[in-house]
């Protein structure tokens, strides 16, 4: 193809990432070697200029086998545009440092498409590994700019049941706190830094059991560990979160953290998607222990 001159001035990938189906899949191929500027190999990052000639080779542009990965997870719904995942605890959403392979983003290889990170396709928001539960994936580019969209519009309803140490003094409020690197611990978030962003939690109580409490939390900004941050800065940690001091109580491995419900409209039929996953079994064990109702076994 030859760039037009209205054309001129987009990055390559860009560029690319209609005629290709996805920007992903686009900077794929340039990163393989595949796509040629005048006859040369360039960045993804290449401004095209007009009259540039692009070829792609035909040999390297066909679909290639991925190596799909065996990583637990569930389907909560799922049609050609989208998915939403049902992920379990200890599943890390994508590649990242310490996390190479085993990831969700494996596991959906060929199913997922859309966003400028190529090692990130289809990926609209996250939770973090040890938190379960939905969240929605794009299998194009048109459909996860409109979800992204949607995100950013506070769009998308996203919400969490959380136990927490002790209970509330209201039964519902609101945290308004930024949130950014914390000021002596680079690897925490906290509302104790110099990097402050806008980060908004809501919660309700839905049930005070002994020493904790139940809770309904619906994010309206979502920064990493946005509600552990939250919480322990109000002085109820999630329980289980040893990173932000939550205790450890009730037999659990990890935080009393699950993304329970998530609404949002369907980017191509317009139809409202109202979906719920369950409380996994580790944490319904938990709640039990919280209530009396079983003996508690806390393991470290």
């Amino acid at each position: 193809m030859v760039v037009e001159p209205a054309d001129a001035g987009q990055r390559l990938d860009r560029y690319l990432g209609g005629p290709l189906g996805s920007r992903a899949q686009a900077a794929r191929l340039i990163e393989a070697g595949a796509v040629r500027v005048d006859g040369r190999v360039l960045p993804k990052r290449h401004e095209v200029r007009a009259g540039e000639r692009i070829e792609i080779l035909p040999e390297q542009a066909l679909p290639r086998p991925e190596v799909v990965e065996q990583v637990p997870f569930g389907i909560a719904y799922e049609d050609e545009h989208l998915l939403v995942v049902d992920k379990p605890a200890g599943v890390v959403v994508h590649p990242a440092r310490g996390h190479r392979s085993g990831t969700l983003v494996q596991a959906l290889a060929g199913r997922a498409a859309g966003g400028e990170d190529p090692g990130r396709p289809g990926i609209v928001h996250r939770l973090d590994r040890d938190t379960s539960g939905l969240l929605v994936v794009a299998k194009s580019e048109e459909v996860h700019r409109v979800l992204k969209d949607a995100l950013t519009a506070r769009q998308l309803h996203r919400e969490y049941l959380a136990l927490v140490d002790g209970v509330p003094s209201a039964r519902s409020g609101t945290i308004d706190a930024p949130i950014g690197r914390d000021r002596r611990d680079r690897v925490l978030n906290s509302i104790d830094t110099d990097q402050p962003r806008p980060a908004t939690t809501h919660f309700r109580v839905v049930r005070t059991l002994a020493g904790s409490a139940l809770l309904e939390v619906v994010l309206e900004t979502g920064r990493t560990h946005q509600i552990r941050v939250h919480m322990a800065a109000i002085g109820h940690p999630v329980v289980g979160d040893r990173q932000y001091g939550g205790p450890v109580r009730f037999g659990l491995r990890r935080q009393f953290l699950h993304a329970a419900r998530l609404g949002f409209t369907h980017p191509i039929t317009g139809e409202e998607l109202d979906l719920r996953a369950p409380l996994p079994a580790d944490l319904e064990a938990a709640l039990a222990a919280a209530a009396g109702r079983v003996q508690p076994t806390t393991r470290i």
